[in-house]
């Protein structure tokens, strides 16, 4: 084996399948060869949210054709690549099972080492594929279905600080859309109606700011929106255009707060133990929120740290940050045989208390 590594990653945890071929020579930054989206937004847009059995359908029938994009992008075969790395979880039961499923028939039928990667370590080491960051440094992940803080120690090590108790800030963003009449996905729905809206006309709470740690709650925020668009209708007959706008605008002002201060204490927290650059990152879907990310970049400013975010395209579900988390296992020695499961759950940090309760399927975060 060479020193440069060259992967093939599939991503097929919720709703978009996706494949990518990244190439990592020791001493450089990596390169994206080929990255490949197919998107399901149409597919779901008439149910108001993701509709797992299509979402598993649409990858079974759009993986090989991801795949042969990607090598076809990247100018390879098979045959030039060092390994097959796959999101094995978690995720949406029927999409992992897919995209597994995909990537074995790959392997065995071409020799290439298979490696499974945890969907969230992609997320959460994507600031080393695009910054080549340094560990350990700490990564706010948050996206439609987790948020949490984690000090990154290594591919495999990460350590959680705190994280939502209940629903992710993606998971509000969508139910807030949905309960305004926005289109989904919802977090860029709402993103869009609050740039022309007063973020101060409708005072939400922040909850848990007023408890000490860095775990984070959602839920009340789309309890409190659903009250005051109700009593918006009952006094005016309807929700004009500009309660909408402006609900859209308080509704993500107060979640940009509730990660600000998290942000805060979880930086503290993280550089007490002195790194030698301080570095707060962010990734998932959430982080392609431009004031989210203002809020996050001020803090930082405030404590002294570096903030990295991914590039938008980078932020949200792909196959790139899966085969970069798969070359740095796969430097570490992981390679996984054709007993890999697909996991519906697996939190990062396996030492820590699960924070949504746990079942017969492990941990749900």
């Amino acid at each position: 084996m060479t020193n440069t590594v060259t992967l093939l990653g599939l991503e097929s945890s919720c709703d978009d399948t996706a494949a990518a071929v990244v190439r990592h020579t020791p001493g450089s930054a990596p390169e994206i060869l080929s990255s490949v989206v197919a998107g399901q937004t149409a597919l779901h847009a008439d149910f108001g949210g993701v509709v797992p059995e299509i979402a598993a359908r649409a990858h079974t029938e759009k993986l090989d054709i991801c795949v042969e994009e990607a090598l076809l992008q990247a100018d390879m075969r098979l045959s030039d690549l060092d390994g097959i790395a796959v999101t094995a979880g978690p995720g949406l039961i029927g999409g992992v099972v897919a995209g597994v499923m995909c990537a074995k028939g790959l392997a065995a039928g071409s020799g290439l080492p298979l490696i499974g990667v945890n969907h969230l370590a992609g997320h959460a080491l994507t600031p080393r594929l695009t910054d080549q960051v340094r560990f350990p440094y700490l990564i706010l992940l948050v996206s439609g279905g987790h948020c949490q803080f984690l000090i990154a120690k290594g591919p495999d090590s990460f350590t959680r600080l705190g994280g939502t108790i209940d629903d992710a800030p993606g998971e509000a963003f969508d139910k807030t859309a949905k309960l305004l009449g926005l289109p989904q996905p919802g977090g860029p729905a709402v993103e869009q109606e609050a740039r022309a809206g007063d973020p101060k006309r409708f005072r939400f709470p922040r909850p848990l700011l007023d408890r000490p740690g860095c775990d984070m709650s959602f839920s009340g925020l789309k309890t409190a929106l659903l009250r005051q668009r109700d009593s918006l209708v009952a006094e005016h007959g309807g929700l004009h255009r500009a309660d909408r706008t402006d609900l859209c605008a308080g509704f993500q002002a107060a979640i940009a707060d509730v990660l600000a201060e998290k942000s805060r204490r979880a930086l503290l927290e993280y550089i007490h133990l002195s790194p030698q650059a301080p570095t707060l990152a962010v990734a998932g879907g959430v982080a392609a929120n431009m004031t989210i990310r203002h809020a996050l970049e001020t803090i930082c400013e405030e404590e002294g740290a570096m903030f990295l975010a991914p590039p938008l395209a980078l932020c949200t579900d792909n196959a790139a940050m899966i085969a970069w988390a798969g070359i740095e296992r796969f430097r570490a020695g992981g390679r996984d045989d054709m007993s890999l499961q697909a996991r519906p759950r697996w939190p990062l940090d396996q030492k820590a208390p699960a924070m949504l309760g746990s079942g017969k399927k492990g941990a749900k975060a």
